[in-house]
């Protein structure tokens, strides 16, 4: 998707939460990005979406601009107002391009969120083994404009796929459009009685708090007690309930795309968490409120610069305003805390210490058990 709307060079804007593997095809395509900063959700205490004075802010300042490139919806089912940033882009001339991983299934009726294929996007990605019947690495690709080349998409698709496809993975996919294609008004009807259901039982249990997104099937809880969402989701894998993620803060289920009659164990699942959350000692664990100051930012050394720059580690202590040369992802949900070439700041020192105190599994950052980073040595001294 993004190697086919962007050549090198090009300046693109970059909703800054984007998962890791945006991060990457934007270093393949040696693009230079904006980074736009999205608005903090204080009650889940988690970046969430754009702002549509922000995309604006973004176009004025960068008025050659070649995408945007956006997510949609985040992991937890937080979604924003999507369709006014794609009038916007548009206005300005520029595809808007989506990865919506998280929601294939808002296609399915009027109890989800507009999809961005409904709303106008240029190129659409979906995950659909997320939330479809489809095996993992299974995704569709939604291509629907005149501001990027079919011809050029075909060849990266070619390009960078294998030559050898797996079929029961592409078997799979079929199923999952079928699953979808066919999915009724009783279909829905059922799911969305059994989902309230769910939500009820789990709002009767003294000790969590249930947050409801815009995506019916994310439901995140949050602890009432001194157990972070860590610590909460390590209980209740002892009994069984294998969830989504965990944050400091939260813990996120994915509920099933149920279709009508078919069985489940929600009202189980409401049983034992029930159970693991009576043992929760009194506390408290409440997202703090954040302010998020990077407005606009961009890469303070390029992709280019990058590969004839001489790197070392230095301790995490002394890394704030150093030049990072290394990804630090916690992972999911997968968006990148600091990416190479970005300045690394107070808060995202803080942020890693902070992650790494409660042994958050993190991808990079090879020698962050010993609490140093990796930076490139000519830069931020």
């Amino acid at each position: 998707m993004i190697l086919s709307a962007i050549n090198e060079d090009d300046v693109v804007l970059v909703q800054r939460n984007s998962h890791k593997s945006i991060m990457n095809s934007l270093r393949l395509a040696k693009a230079k990005p904006v980074f736009i900063s999205p608005e903090y959700n204080e009650e889940y205490g988690v970046a969430a979406g754009l702002s549509i004075d922000g995309v604006r802010s973004a176009l004025s300042q960068y008025p050659n601009a070649k995408a945007l490139i956006v997510t949609y919806p985040n992991y937890y089912g937080l979604t924003y107002d999507l369709k006014t940033i794609i009038d916007l882009a548009h206005d300005h001339g520029i595809p808007v391009l989506v990865d919506e991983a998280h929601g294939v299934h808002f296609i399915a009726g009027d109890y989800f969120p507009a999809s961005a294929v409904v709303l106008g996007a240029d190129i659409v990605v979906q995950s659909a083994h997320k939330t479809l019947p489809a095996m993992t690495m299974g995704a569709f690709l939604h291509y629907q404009t005149k501001r990027v080349s079919l011809s050029k998409l075909r060849f990266y698709l070619q390009a960078l796929q294998s030559s050898s496809p797996s079929y029961p993975l592409m078997a799979s996919l079929d199923l999952a459009r079928l699953y979808l294609g066919t999915y009724s008004k009783d279909d829905l009807s059922y799911l969305q009685a059994e989902i309230e259901e769910f939500k009820k039982r789990l709002q009767k249990i003294t000790g969590i708090y249930v947050l409801q997104p815009d995506d019916p099937l994310k439901l995140t809880i949050q602890s009432m007690g001194s157990w972070s969402g860590f610590e909460l989701q390590s209980r209740l894998e002892s009994e069984g309930i294998f969830t989504e993620l965990a944050d400091p803060y939260n813990v996120l289920l994915v509920l099933p795309l149920l279709k009508n009659g078919m069985k489940h164990s929600l009202e189980e699942a409401a049983q034992k968490i029930a159970k693991v959350v009576s043992a929760m000692p009194d506390g408290k664990n409440k997202p703090e409120s954040k302010v998020v100051h990077k407005t606009i930012s961009s890469l303070k050394v390029s992709y280019k610069e990058m590969e004839l720059q001489l790197t070392e580690y230095v301790l995490l202590k002394d890394a704030a305003g150093r030049i990072s040369a290394e990804q630090i992802i916690p992972y999911p949900p997968g968006i990148p805390i600091c990416l190479r070439g970005e300045v690394l700041t107070e808060d995202d020192i803080n942020t890693i210490l902070f992650l790494k105190e409660k042994e958050a599994k993190i991808q990079g950052g090879d020698y962050l058990k010993a609490g140093k980073i990796k930076v490139f040595k000519s830069w931020g001294i």
